[in-house]
């Protein structure tokens, strides 16, 4: 069970209730302390309690233990409007700020002003100070209560920021992305849509034991069961032997990626068949029509292994009407700033594009050798991405 215990954000404000002599003189000059605030005694909301800007530490108590998340916060963060929140789960053997390096959300998030929660898994990883994801129903062994981690962390989020509880989405990457993906099986409702970066899952791999299909692994029906519909974007590496796109691999895999998305369009109530885009080196597949608005879009990308998508790889939006802010269809982007088109367009269409190399290819540019919009654009992002930091190599490079 999940006890109220210390806040370690470091906050600089106003404090309801304490006098600021009090708070100056309890925890210093530079930084105020929140300790015990959450409770039926503190507000539903963290409006109004301002925060320092840039990457802070939230820690707090789940399941008896000490546990943490740090908290990117842009500098346009007043904590007077409420803001989007977007959670960021690491792989396996990394930590919390590896993966923002490496996703690029907090650039994302820096340009249009919402937060990003990097959590941390409660195992320990195989290099020092790396962690892992205890998996509800998949991985062997004790240990801490991540599901509880995650929804206790959502709490303290909302009670310590300004956040707009209708906006939370999540992505999560490798063993994130699995740990992502049971925790909405298990039905918790917090994010009304999630991405997944060589992740996806439906509920947990079972072999068929009878049949015409005997032997062949499919999800579990019994194990993910959403509370909602819940609008899904996936990418997959088709070089990724790690998390294999046709399956196999680890006991904790065993099923396809397509496999995974087919279940998710009948837990979603998708109507009709997948509308694919298949392209050179970048393929797409769209369940347009599902229930309660969510909609489904995954990206197969030639040539891809297990890393997070370099940001040389560009996706673009194309309009099909609908309600929400609409993108400019000629503007390639990378994964996290992709992954917010969908989160923050919902009535956008996404469609595959192909990386910076080929959209500057022939025909990208004028006359006089001059690049296209859309080869500037492609262009201006590509700046080299951090390497693969949940493999066990960039784990040991990257420090806290």
């Amino acid at each position: 069970m999940t006890r109220n215990g210390v806040l370690g954000l470091r906050r600089a404000g106003f404090v309801p209730g304490l006098a600021p002599a009090s708070v100056l003189s309890a925890c210093g000059v530079l930084f105020v302390c929140l300790t015990g605030l959450v409770g039926p005694a503190m507000a539903a909301s963290g409006c109004g309690l301002t925060v320092r800007a840039g990457v802070q530490e939230l820690s707090f108590e789940s399941d008896g233990l000490k546990r943490r998340v740090f908290v990117f916060v842009p500098a346009s963060y007043t904590a007077k409007s409420k803001v989007p929140v977007v959670f960021d789960l690491h792989g396996s053997n990394s930590f919390p700020k590896a993966q923002m390096e490496r996703s690029g959300w907090p650039d994302v998030a820096r340009e249009n002003g919402f937060l990003v929660v990097a959590p941390e898994g409660g195992l320990t990883g195989k290099l020092p100070d790396t962690h892992a994801w205890n998996v509800p129903g998949v991985t062997p062994g004790d240990g801490p209560d991540d599901a509880e981690y995650l929804s206790e962390a959502v709490s303290q989020v909302k009670a310590n920021f300004c956040v707009d509880e209708t906006r939370l989405y999540a992505s999560g990457y490798s063993g994130g992305g699995r740990m992502l993906s049971q925790y909405i099986c298990n039905g918790n409702r917090d994010f009304s849509a999630a991405g997944f970066v060589m992740s996806l899952r439906a509920g947990y791999p079972k072999q068929v034991q009878q049949g015409q299909a005997k032997g062949k692994w499919l999800p579990d029906p019994q194990s993910c069961h959403p509370a909602q519909p819940v609008s899904i974007i996936a990418f997959w590496g088709l070089k990724d032997n790690t998390n294999p796109y046709i399956g196999g691999g680890k006991p904790y895999w065993q099923y396809s990626g397509q496999t995974a998305l087919n279940r998710w369009a009948e837990l979603d109530g998708c109507e009709g068949s997948e509308s694919i885009v298949k392209g050179a080196k970048i393929s797409s597949a769209t369940y347009e029509r599902c229930k309660g608005g969510a909609k489904i879009v995954s990206y197969t990308i030639a040539g891809q292994t297990h890393d997070w998508p370099d940001r040389t790889v560009g996706f673009s939006l194309a309009s099909i009407g609908g309600k929400g802010p609409v993108e400019k269809a000629t503007e390639p982007m990378y994964a996290a700033k992709r992954m917010w088109a969908f989160f923050n367009a919902r009535g956008g269409d996404l469609m595959a594009k192909v990386g910076a190399k080929d959209i500057c290819a022939d025909g990208a540019k004028n006359g006089a050798g001059v690049a296209s919009a859309a080869c500037a654009a492609v262009l201006k992002t590509n700046t080299k991405a951090v390497d693969d930091t949940d493999s066990l190599a960039m784990g040991a490079r990257l420090s806290r």
